[in-house]
């Protein structure tokens, strides 16, 4: 299995938020493979452009957290 990159995303408080989050990774060239509200983890696949995906959340308006590595 690949590896998948997990971003933290603070600031998530509903599901809209999820819907923006996602669609600004989206936006930004990744479609995430999840986004969880409870855990504010958001998975992406691996080689996903991580510096444009976080600013694209960043400019929705919510904050990101370090990337962690998890092999799958």
């Amino acid at each position: 299995m690949a590896q998948e990159l997990i971003l933290k995303v603070t600031g998530m408080d509903c599901d809209g938020c999820v819907k923006a989050v996602t669609r600004a990774a989206t936006g930004a060239g990744t479609a995430p493979l999840s986004v969880d509200l409870k855990s504010a983890e958001m998975r992406l696949p691996d080689g996903a452009d991580v510096p444009a995906i976080t600013k694209a959340i960043q400019r929705a308006g919510f904050g990101v957290a370090p990337v962690v590595r998890l092999n799958g």
